[in-house]
């Protein structure tokens, strides 16, 4: 029970979520955080970092292609 905690399949549910999470915060909330470009290229920023390790963990548990 406790590999299921920290396989590779569960974080990265977890990382989808996240980002999901943060696509929703930016859209409802972007007409007020263009007062604070700061907080806006943060968030941005956090959800393209995330977008990135979600591409490399699916490239991870892929199985290679045979040649």
């Amino acid at each position: 029970m406790d590999d299921n905690l920290h396989s590779p399949q569960r974080r990265l549910i977890e990382l989808r979520m996240e980002h999901a999470d943060l696509d929703e915060l930016i859209d409802r909330h972007l007409p007020t955080l263009t007062s604070d470009d700061l907080a806006l290229r943060r968030l941005k920023k956090r959800r393209l970092l995330l977008r990135d390790q979600i591409a490399r963990l699916e490239m991870a548990l892929q199985p290679p292609e045979p040649a």
